[in-house]
């Protein structure tokens, strides 16, 4: 490969390449690009193969050359906030982050400002953009309820280096859960796939349908005769909503969970509540605590920790608490 000018790259295909797509040739290449942002250049027009426009489905044949433009980022159109969020690290290449529970990840229907990204905006003015024009350097995501853990690129290559990581399933990724019910036996796990749910589209459900795989592997470190268990939980794929369907589909949803646990009214109806003790619980009693990866850039591994947010430790010490009254 020669670089001749910022931003475009040249190739010509080796003798011992013949009949392979273009588009996985290139994900292959030292770009640093993912496929689907590859795939997105090719049908935008910014790949060549011998002067003329292609697909990403062309094949290649030893000789062909190759010409990769890739644009300036697109212009953000959000405008950055300041919003109040934890920084763990920060180094050239990715900052990882504390997200408290209410905070959305990235601008959605509904939630068009006071995301994450706003913030995150605002604090660092070389965010990556490949992640989209409102989704600039986010590699992972975590429910709005949901609190813990988030690792966000600032450059091109650490976006494809970390989602890489996340792709193949060797980043470590632990929670803890508080869930209705005592949990029978000390581990275990849930391999079962999550797909759409085919009754409630926003909804994430388990599905026998081939849909796509989903493991995740649980350990009980403490349980309350008033009905709760608290796991350790770590996730071998990353499914929308994936802990949350798993621990609800085996009937011990996440304490506090409106969507996949008994609704946002069921300590109203709970016996511990009835007496009128205060509900500590009032969002889903889920935590991202630790998060490792390698290092895009030193290629070293690094692990990170967050502490369990106020909320979730006066939950569990009110629950503590009663099994001493």
């Amino acid at each position: 490969m020669e670089n001749e000018t910022e931003g475009t790259f040249f190739y010509k295909i080796p003798d011992d390449y013949s009949n392979i797509r273009l588009d996985v040739f290139l994900s292959s290449c030292p770009v640093g690009l993912s496929r689907s942002r590859i795939q997105s250049l090719i049908k935008n027009g910014d790949v060549k193969v011998n002067n003329c426009h292609s697909k990403p489905s062309h094949k290649l044949v030893p000789g062909d050359q190759v010409i990769v433009s890739i644009p300036h980022p697109s212009p953000l159109i959000l405008e950055p906030e300041a919003i109040e969020f934890e920084i763990i690290h920060e180094d050239d290449s990715l900052i990882v982050v504390n997200k408290p529970a209410g905070l959305v990840v990235h601008p959605a229907p509904g939630h068009a400002t006071g995301t994450l990204v706003h913030g995150l905006l605002k604090h660092c003015h070389d965010l990556s953009g490949i992640g989209g024009t409102i989704r600039p350097g986010i590699v992972h995501r975590l429910d709005k309820d949901t609190s813990g853990l988030l690792v966000v690129a600032k450059n091109d290559l650490a976006h494809h280096f970390l989602q890489r990581q996340f792709k193949s399933g060797v980043v470590k990724k632990r929670y803890v859960a508080l869930v209705h019910g005592l949990v029978k036996g000390d581990k275990g796990k849930i391999d079962l796939p999550i797909g759409r749910n085919p009754r409630k589209r926003k909804e994430m459900a388990v599905t026998l349908s081939g849909e796509k795989k989903a493991l995740t592997i649980w350990r009980k470190t403490e349980e309350f005769a008033s009905g709760f268990s608290l796991l350790q939980v770590t996730i071998k794929t990353g499914r929308t909503h994936q802990i949350r369907v798993h621990l609800s589909h085996i009937g011990h949803p996440i304490a506090g969970d409106p969507i996949y646990g008994p609704g946002r009214n069921w300590w109203k109806k709970f016996p511990l509540f009835r007496k009128g003790a205060p509900p500590p619980i009032n969002r889903q009693m889920l935590h991202a605590e630790h998060l490792g990866f390698v290092h895009p850039g030193k290629k070293t591994y690094l692990e990170f920790k967050a502490p369990l947010p106020d909320d979730m430790s006066h939950s569990i010490k009110f629950l503590s608490d009663l099994e001493r009254s």
